[in-house]
């Protein structure tokens, strides 16, 4: 899932500023798991907006509501003629959601309310670990479901580097070394044999790195208007 976190709010009051109609607009999807941005998020936080436009004697309107999902064109048609009422909507959803509105409806104004931080799993409640950065060319059959890219900081792929000691990296003990990890791994598995071949540079064309991607499954796809 995708994790994100409320911008601080003397952040958004600043951004805010200017506008007097703003629409705290929620996402049902991921934003809503992690806590940041669903419903309950954008009910407390168009209060605490309106709290502190009144402590500033600010006139207008501050009302919030929640979408299914931000990240597709048929959620935000439902209420696109309720946004466009707005001088301002401040998202809550991760980094796809404004981008997704101001390219369906490219008269919107819109300002993120989170800050997108990672990809991971909720290790415990309120905690989330960071475990993919959705590289394009995933490469867990080699290493059985520890990541390398993301779990070592210096993304390794024929590891481990020589700065880790006993089990931890060398950025701080409370870092677990994911070559390590590895090599536990395979050698429970029996696995150890992938370790001995070296693997060539990778491909980081797929990554973000190659540019924004486009992902396209031809065995699904219905083009618009169809």
């Amino acid at each position: 899932m995708i994790i994100a976190k409320r911008k601080p709010l003397d952040q958004i009051m600043e951004m805010l500023a200017p506008y007097n109609q703003i629409c705290v607009l929620g996402c049902g999807a991921c934003v809503t798991v992690c806590m940041a941005g669903g419903q309950k998020e954008a009910e407390e936080l168009a209060a605490l907006i309106r709290i502190h436009r009144k402590k500033e004697n600010r006139n207008g309107r501050v009302e919030s509501f929640t979408v299914e999902r931000q990240c597709e064109y048929e959620y935000i048609d439902q209420v696109l003629e309720r946004l466009k009422g707005f001088d301002i909507i401040l998202t809550l959803a991760c980094g796809v959601g404004p981008q997704t509105l101001v390219e369906h409806a490219a008269d919107l104004l819109v300002l993120p309310g989170v800050n997108t931080t990672s990809m991971g799993y909720p290790k415990e409640q309120g905690v989330w670990v960071e475990r993919c950065l959705g590289c394009g060319d995933c490469i867990l059959h080699l290493t059985q479901g520890i990541c390398p890219i993301t779990r070592c900081a210096k993304s390794i792929l024929n590891g481990p580097c020589g700065g880790s000691a006993e089990g931890k990296c060398e950025l701080g003990q409370d870092i677990e070394c994911a070559w390590h990890l590895i090599h536990d791994r395979l050698s429970a598995l029996g696995c150890l044999d992938n370790l001995s071949e070296i693997q060539p540079l990778k491909n980081w064309s797929v990554s973000h790195h190659g540019g924004p991607r486009t992902t396209v499954r031809e065995d699904v796809r219905v083009e618009r208007g169809e």
